[in-house]
């Protein structure tokens, strides 16, 4: 008898053991931390103490190599020198970069920069500029006269480029992969409202992530997704009003200087590849509905959440069957064919 409940006590303290340490193993782990002009959370399910140093010291150190606005780094060097050296990282994402602006004709071109400062959105001195002063401006802005060299990449005088519509993109992916190479299965990072994610919930189900409406603080619906990146590009996030009630937003068109108004009010890409999903909420926010369809069924490798002007709200198949809209969302959803 003696046995037998000495066994069954060792058999519940082996199961205790068990539970411990499999709670061990999905302990939540969160980092808030502000870079990349914007507040970010990196919630771990799992992992070290370590490993969430090291995800914020790699922020810190890509910001350092790619900022616009802080001395020294790649890009600062580059704008105001006319040439750089290229850390890894630069070379990366610059490359990568280029590459998309190249394939969308344009509709992304980080040597935009310029033109975007001129209207007040990196210094919040807003204002219109003159025709005459786009006109200017627009004549140096052509992402194929970026450079590479042997050592880094060299730009024309009176052009500057700014990498900020794919650095957090980027940033995600390398994140991502640090995380799962610690051996960690379950996380979600928020970067300034990009979202990545490795796995699903601890508990198995899928991430709910929402996507915001596009004209207000509500939502439009609710996303399911795994080892997926979620980024959108609204009018909403930095736009200012002028003395005639005109609202300007900052997402600019390259081809003309202006705040993108080709009947899109929303843009969200869902995709593997944070980069590519960062870089296309901008381009085909700027394409327009039309071309952003062609794009989408000429390339297939993402999928998206197209908001028009005109009140609809345009899905692609696949992730329709992933998305749950708000009762109360005012638009009309279509399915792309």
């Amino acid at each position: 008898m003696k046995k037998r409940v000495v066994a069954l006590i060792m058999c519940i303290m082996f199961l205790l053991g068990g539970c411990q340490a499999e709670a061990a193993k999905n302990e939540e782990r969160t980092t808030y931390l502000f870079a990349m002009d914007t507040t970010m959370t990196i919630r771990v399910f799992g992992g070290s103490d370590e490993l969430m140093q090291s995800l914020q010291k790699r922020v810190n150190g890509i910001e350092n190599e790619v900022s616009v606005t802080r001395e020294g780094s790649d890009i600062y060097r580059l704008n105001h020198e006319g040439s750089t050296n290229a850390a890894p990282d630069t070379e990366v994402i610059m490359n990568r970069a280029l590459k998309i602006c190249e394939d969308t004709e344009g509709a992304l071109d980080v040597s935009v920069y310029p033109v975007v400062r001129e209207w007040g959105f990196t210094t919040g001195e807003y204002h219109v500029p003159s025709q005459e002063k786009l006109e200017e401006l627009i004549a140096f802005v052509d992402y194929k006269k970026v450079e590479p060299t042997e050592e880094g990449f060299r730009i024309p005088d009176g052009m500057a480029v700014d990498l900020g519509s794919v650095t957090k993109g980027y940033t995600g992916d390398v994140l991502a992969e640090m995380i799962r190479s610690d051996g960690v299965k379950s996380a979600i990072l928020d970067l300034g409202g990009n979202i990545h994610t490795v796995g699903k919930k601890i508990n198995g189900s899928f991430w709910r992530v929402a996507v915001r409406s596009p004209e207000g603080t509500g939502l439009v619906g609710v996303l399911e997704v795994a080892d997926e990146a979620v980024i959108t590009s609204g009018g909403y996030e930095r736009f200012f009003e002028d003395e005639d009630g005109n609202i300007w937003w900052h997402i600019i068109d390259p081809a003309t200087g202006y705040p993108a108004k080709n009947g899109v009010i929303s843009m969200t890409i869902v995709g593997r590849e944070g980069i590519r999903c960062d870089a296309l909420s901008t381009a085909l926010f700027v394409m327009g509905p039309e071309r952003a369809a062609e794009y989408w069924r000429a390339h297939g490798d993402f999928e998206m959440i197209m908001i028009t002007d005109s009140g609809d709200l345009f899905i692609t198949p696949a992730l329709n069957e992933r998305f749950t809209p708000d009762a109360a969302m005012p638009y009309h959803v279509k399915v792309l064919g």
